[in-house]
């Protein structure tokens, strides 16, 4: 049976999603950098393995998995350091990883302008570089991919509906963490999302149907 390592388990989308997984009998590997944090994951049904993306990963934490979902991030509270050590350079060691482990699907959650960083906002430029740098490591490694780039984050309940093209205005182009964990949740249970890459923002399609129309789009 498949097993999925989520890094950044801990995180708010890394929480919804394993709870979802496991609502599913999915087997589930959370990666969390505190034994405290384990019994949450312990009671859902997941297994933990501790882990630090600022040191070395432990070769424990892919073994037996065959997909591996990044939703880590270094948050918004931190410097550009430890961006670059989180979103980074902590991607770049979890592909490496998987590329090593022959992973079958890695999902990276990205950013919105991680394809242009040029085209987001000026704050938070470094953090889209790390983004688009991470990304593009991925896209060159020669892993399955599945790159999604959320808009902005915002708390609300699931909608169950999402679009995958943004509007260009600020206060519709965002998406709930709990819609995000669903897209990743729908992906990797769709081959379909292999090797493509998708803006998320909240919108009237169901989940199915957006990821679809996407794919026809390309294909069409």
């Amino acid at each position: 049976m498949s097993k999925t390592l989520v890094i950044g388990a801990n995180g708010q989308i890394g929480k919804q999603l394993i709870k979802l997984l496991c609502a599913d009998d999915n087997q589930v590997k959370a990666m969390i950098r505190d034994s405290r944090q384990a019994a949450y994951f312990q009671e859902l049904g997941a297994e933990t393995i501790i882990a630090d993306l600022e040191s070395p990963l432990p070769e424990t934490a892919f073994e037996d998995c065959d997909k591996v979902v990044f939703t880590a991030g270094s948050g918004g509270k931190t410097g550009a350091d430890k961006t670059i050590l989180i979103d980074l350079w902590g991607a770049v060691k979890a592909i490496d990883m998987a590329k090593k482990h022959n992973i079958k699907q890695f999902v990276m959650v990205s950013a919105r302008d991680a394809g242009n960083p040029e085209t987001g906002t000026e704050a938070i430029k470094h953090y889209n570089i790390c983004k688009h740098f991470a990304d593009e490591y991925l896209l060159a490694s020669g892993v399955p991919y599945t790159i999604l780039r959320p808009g902005k984050l915002i708390d609300d309940k699931a909608t169950g509906h999402i679009s995958t093209q943004r509007t260009g205005e600020a206060d519709k182009d965002v998406i709930t963490r709990a819609d995000v964990a669903a897209c990743i949740h729908y992906c990797l249970n769709h081959t379909e999302s292999i090797n493509q890459i998708d803006e998320l923002y909240n919108g009237n399609e169901t989940i199915p149907q957006a990821f679809i129309n996407s794919v026809s789009g390309r294909l069409g």
